[in-house]
């Protein structure tokens, strides 16, 4: 599993032109589920997602979470992030997840972090989305599960 948090000012999604979900501040999470993840990876990921201290505090360190800070989070289905870009021009889709899965363990991921309070918004599972955001710092954060989890057990 791979998540890309990206922290927002603010940030819509569209589907045929129509707005599906929207948020004020808090976290883009574009959302990969590749094959092998479970149910107990995403919600270490959405753990991980709704604790990391990424927002500032009253002194300008990042040291406040999504939850702290009240804001919402924009969760995106996107299977690209599992692409291999190993050979050739052309990038393969293969370690994505079968769609009934993936779809399954996303909603799971929307599930675990509600859970936490979390206010989280979508956009459509596998639709044609237009995602808008204003990026804020930037800062951009990687959580890949194959890291995380092995992390977590040592």
């Amino acid at each position: 599993m791979k998540v890309i948090l990206q922290r927002t000012e603010n940030a819509s999604v569209r589907v045929d032109n129509e707005i599906v979900g929207e948020i004020e501040h808090g976290l883009v999470a574009l959302v990969g589920i590749g094959h092998g993840d479970t149910l107990e990876i995403v919600e270490a990921i959405a753990n991980k997602t709704a604790q990391l201290r990424i927002f500032n505090d009253d002194n300008g360190k990042m040291n406040r979470s999504v939850i702290d800070t009240g804001g919402g989070i924009l969760a995106i289905s996107q299977f690209t992030l599992l692409a291999d870009c190993r050979k050739g021009r052309r990038p393969a889709f293969t370690g994505a997840a079968e769609p009934s899965i993936a779809k399954e363990l996303y909603e799971s991921y929307v599930t675990a972090l509600r859970n936490q309070g979390v206010l989280v918004e979508c956009g459509i599972f596998a639709a044609d989305m237009k995602v808008s955001l204003i990026n804020d710092g930037p800062v951009t954060i990687v959580l890949d599960s194959q890291e995380i989890c092995r992390t977590q057990s040592q």
